[in-house]
């Protein structure tokens, strides 16, 4: 591995309704954008198309009616303030308004998270690589919030193929000590990375991630969620 990572954008996938295949769509449209997979590529993909293939639309009238679908979709409320919730999803994940999204769909609708965001990012592998005849990953993002943090960022809700976390606790650092604590989310980087050529407001809903290497393996997005017994802060 030379350390290059090359990031192509699949620029041609358009709308996206209930029941379409999103591994058929990304076909089509990396044949389009002269995309051809390669062994270890990642492809990764926001899941506003996949939760829209699934049928994960809802139609709202007001600010009440997506008030309500928030609380509808939220396992449990963790901080409120003023219109801000912070929701812990059936998921397990930790973000605003229980993933509930107003924002590139359609007047009236809000977009919710995928049921399986995990099994969705099997079901999409499966079909890529059968395809493409070559062994991939695939990511599935949504844009979350960090505390600490300003500003948001994509991460890894559902990974198929790769292990979501490096564990390097007991390997050593350059100078020779052992590193006790150390897990990587690679999944979340990786996802990051997608999003600098897919923007929020550009139509680019998914991109083909090169040269990383990952590892295959059978990591998840839930390997993601930290534990209860392990968070400090709630």
């Amino acid at each position: 591995m030379d350390g290059a990572i090359t990031i192509f954008p699949i620029r041609s996938v358009g709308e996206v309704g209930a029941g379409d295949d999103v591994a058929a769509i990304l076909i089509a449209s990396m044949g389009r954008d002269a995309i051809a997979l390669e062994a270890g590529d990642v492809v990764v993909v926001t899941h506003k198309i996949v939760s829209k293939a699934e049928g994960r639309v809802v139609e709202i009238a007001d600010d009440a009616d997506y008030r309500a679908l928030v609380r509808d979709e939220a396992a449990a409320v963790i901080r409120k303030r003023g219109d801000l919730v912070i929701t812990k999803t059936r998921h397990g994940f930790i973000c605003a308004n229980a993933g509930v999204d107003r924002s590139n769909t359609p007047e009236g609708t809000a977009v919710l998270l995928p049921l399986d965001p995990d099994r969705s990012a099997h079901a999409i592998r499966s079909k890529l690589a059968a395809a493409s005849g070559v062994d991939i990953a695939v990511i599935v993002t949504d844009t979350f919030g960090r505390p600490w943090r300003r500003g948001l960022a994509d991460v890894a809700i559902g990974v198929s193929g790769l292990e979501a976390v490096a564990d390097l606790r007991g390997t050593q650092d350059m100078y020779g000590r052992t590193l006790d604590v150390t897990e990587v989310a690679v999944a979340d980087e990786l996802a990051a990375a997608a999003d600098l050529v897919m923007g929020k407001a550009s139509g680019i809903p998914a991109a083909v991630v090169r040269g990383y290497e990952a590892p295959p393996g059978a990591g998840r997005g839930s390997d993601l969620v930290r534990r209860a017994d392990e968070d400090l802060f709630r």
